[in-house]
Parts: structure tokens; sequence; C-alpha cells
């Protein structure tokens, strides 16, 4: 009987030729695109929560040290014991997943106040800043700090305080939003010596989370046509030099969104009419107006109503803000149990350097002072004259112009949880199960293929998150002693 003769053994089967096809595609969409994602991008919006050591803030505000703390250049209070920095700004490279955003605002602890004034302890922490190359990453922070016994004060920009443990973390991605959830931090020798000498290299301190969002790349286009000379004319701006657009960043003040929400207001706020809630502050926008030479006129959409227990119901709508020889002005319609009134002028504010740059005039955190007339709209609870929060302005001159990005949105920088959406694939959840900068869609491509993934990758994938669900870290106050290092009197 005639047989079918084989093939030779040096020749591939069409078995093999398929796994090698197979294993090519499975490379091709595991490994990371070389160039297309080489350069960074920027960083633009975003906050980082921080309690700089639970521990610290109870001695500082205890019996023995009998102090306080407060807050600067936009910082505010989240929850019971962390601090919340606003307006991120950086770089963020999805390729490699270098990340370096610095954040806005301090925290001033002083106590142990002394006879003839001033305290003994006096530490002031400001402009965090993280840096991310690989697993490794550090928190910088600018540091002032009286030392204990000779009481010399230091002024130290910059200073590597602390290491971050990025442990199972792939700060790689393609998405628009860079979320890091509770690491862990460790005091750094240099942090140490900053710290005044309270705690020892090595101490941890309480987890750093933080959220930043990530402008897109850039699509490359194809270079216009020179604009006719009719055309020029009719893209210059009308005469009565009206705005695109513009904002208005303004918190009221700390004490007293502290005071609405607190044990004896017992209350909160509502946001209508397009106003925007960064945590921080309160953003108005949709501007309309004239602006000519450093001088402004605008309006800006956008109510807040505060109410709470005795009486407290107190809405700011209608806002308007004028800059005129150097200084500025935010009116806005009041109504409450003290005043009901419209276009009543606040706060006045500085704004010396308002000149247009690229199409956009800016004012960035600008103090500002309540005016006789905002003191009666509060109740008299602030007299004329009181510091108010700063006020940022910010106004496009032409269409395309790209506004300054709200410091922070929403209440909290936790992501929401991987239970309430729908299981998608094994891959899918290792990521939800664990912090990760977050990884969104690019062009509506995902990230990782999975089509591609073979039966073999799935099973190893699942058993990596089985891996990583394993080593959750608990929460820092689950293990945490009951005095942690405690500085001494």
């Amino acid at each position: 009987m005639p047989t079918r003769p084989r093939a030779p053994l040096t020749a591939p089967s069409a078995a093999g030729t398929a796994l090698a096809v197979l294993v090519a595609a499975l490379l091709a969409a595991l490994l990371p695109a070389p160039a297309a994602h080489a350069a960074s991008r920027v960083v633009a919006g975003g906050r980082l929560d921080w309690g700089i050591k639970s521990s610290f803030q109870s001695y500082v505000t205890g019996p023995i040290a009998k102090g306080s703390y407060s807050l600067t250049g936009g910082a505010a209070t989240v929850g019971a014991s962390s601090f919340r920095f606003p307006s991120a700004s950086g770089t963020y490279d999805g390729s490699t997943g270098a990340f370096r955003a610095g954040f806005a605002g301090g925290v001033r602890f002083v106590g142990h106040k002394s006879p003839g004034g001033g305290y003994q302890l006096d530490l002031t922490l400001s402009r965090p800043t993280v840096r991310i190359a690989g697993s490794t990453g550090t928190l910088y922070v600018d540091v002032v700090s009286k030392a204990k016994g000779t009481g010399t004060v230091t002024t130290s920009p910059q200073v590597p305080f602390a290491a971050l443990s990025l442990s199972g973390i792939d700060m790689r991605g393609a998405g628009e939003r860079v979320v890091l959830n509770n690491l862990p931090a460790t005091l750094t020798a240099q942090g140490a010596k900053s710290f005044a000498g309270y705690y020892t290299a090595g101490t941890p301190l309480d987890p750093v989370s933080l959220s930043a969002d990530v402008r897109p790349e850039a699509k490359p286009t194809t270079a216009a046509p020179a604009p006719t000379p009719a055309e020029s004319r009719q893209a210059k701006r009308s005469p009565d030099h009206a705005i695109a657009t513009g904002v208005v960043d303004w918190g009221v003040r700390r004490t007293f969104r502290e005071y609405v929400t607190g044990d004896i207001a017992r209350g909160g706020w509502k946001l209508t009419d397009g106003a925007q809630d960064g945590g921080a502050l309160f953003r108005f926008g949709s501007g309309t107006g004239a602006y000519d030479r450093g001088e402004l006129t605008a309006a800006f959409e956008g109510t807040v109503r505060f109410t709470g227990a005795h009486g407290l119901d107190l809405k700011l709508g209608g806002v308007r803000v004028t800059v005129r020889d150097g200084e500025g002005t935010l009116f806005a319609d009041v109504a409450g149990a003290s005043l009901t009134a419209s276009q009543v002028p606040l706060v006045t504010f500085a704004a010396k350097d308002f000149t247009a740059h690229d199409g956009l005039a800016k004012i960035t955190e600008a103090p500002a002072a309540l005016t006789a007339r905002g003191a009666k709209a509060f109740g008299g609870m602030y007299p004329a004259g009181t510091a108010m929060d700063p006020v940022s302005l910010a106004v496009a001159l032409t269409d395309g112009v790209r506004l300054p990005a709200l410091p922070d949105l929403g209440s909290t920088a936790t992501p929401t949880p991987a239970a309430s959406a729908p299981a998608a694939s094994a891959s899918a959840a290792a990521v939800s199960a664990t912090p990760v900068a977050a990884a969104g869609d690019d062009d509506g491509v995902p990230l990782l293929p999975l089509a591609l993934v073979a039966a073999g990758v799935l099973a190893a994938t699942a058993l990596g998150a089985a891996i990583l669900r394993g080593r959750r870290r608990p929460h820092p106050a689950a293990d945490a002693p009951a005095d942690d290092g405690a500085p001494p009197p």
C-alpha cells in the first residue's frame, strides 16, 4: 500500500508555524511600544493627600505641646487627620513610567509656646513633589524647621523627605490620569534631619495618596495654509476686546468651610449653575466680558450655597470680577440672613501683573481681603480686612487657548473600587486589586489587547492576581502601635 512520504525533520510543521505566529503575536501585544509614547506628557491638575504623621499631629495639638497647625497656599484638611495639597503640575512618560508632580500648599505646626513669645516647636512643610523612576519613589518637600534645644531656624528647599514604596506597581500606561493610593512612606536621613530630630531615619510616616490629570499627547497635524489678509483681519479680537472664556477659583475661606461642616453647624454646601468643587476651592466658569491691557470686567457662572444649623444659609452666585489699576475686586449676588443684595463687593485682591501671554491672562492665588460689605454678608463673623482664601483668575482672549486645569476635582483620591465594576478579565482584576497608575484607553485601543492572550497567559495572570491579592497591604491604622514614636516634650 502506498504511503504518503513524511516531511523532512528540518522542515517546520504547520502546528509549529502556527505556534510561532501565536508567540510572535503575544510578544507584540505584551511588549510596550518603543518610540510611539517616548515623549513625556504634561501633568496639569490633581491633588496629593498626606497626613505627614498622625501621631505627630496628635502630639502637637495634645496636652503636652498645646499647639496647633495652620494651612497655606490652598491646602485643605481631608477627613480627620489628612491634608490635601492641590494644583498638580509636572510630567509623565507612560512608556517608562517616569513621573514627576509638584503640588501647592503647606502646613505649619507650632507647639510648646515659650514664655517670652514664639514656639519651641515650629515646623513648616510645603510644596510636596513626588518623583518616580522605575520601582522607586521619593517625596520632596520645602522645610522650615526650628532645631530642638538651640532654636536655630533652617530653611531647606525640596528635601528628599520620604521614600515611597511602589512594590508591585506598574507605572506604565496610556491613560489620562495617574492614581496612586496609600503608598507606604518612610522617613529618610535628610527628612529626619529636617524634621528637627523628632524622629529617626526609617520611621514610618503616614501613607501618601495622589491623583494627577495627564494631558493627552498632541496628535500630529498637517500644517494649515497661511491665512489670507481678509481672514487675518477677521481672526483679530473685536474692538471691544471681548474675552473668549474664563474662570475664577476661590475657596471663600478655609475656616468658614470647616465651620460649615464641623460639629457646630453640621452642614454642607451645594453647587449649581455650573460651579465646580475643587475640594479646597470652588470654580466659577464660562466667563464673559472684556479685557484690555491688564484691565478686566467679566462675569462668571455658578452658585454655591452654604447651609447648616443655627440658621446658617448663605448663597453666593452671579460672580463678577473687575481689575483696575493693579487691584481686583470679586463681586457676588448674596442671599443670606444678614444681607440679600446684588453685586456685593466681597473681597479685593492684588492684580499687579495681569498681562496676557500667548492669549491667556491669569493671576494665581492672589491674597484676598474681606471688604466692609463682605463682612456684612457673613453676618459679622469676620471683620473687614480679614484674610480670605486667595483668588485665582484666568481669561482666554481667543478661542482655542487652554485654561488652567481645576486643581482638584472631587473629594477623594480613591478610585472606584474594583468590586463595583464588572470583571472584564483576569488581567483587569489584577490591575484593580492593587494601586496602579491608571491606564485608560489611547484612542479607544486597550493598553493590552487581551484577545491575543492565550490560555496559558490567562492562567499566569490569574495566578499573579491571586499573589497580588495575598500581598495587599493592611490599612496603616490597623497595625500601627499605640504610640509609634511621638516626639518627647
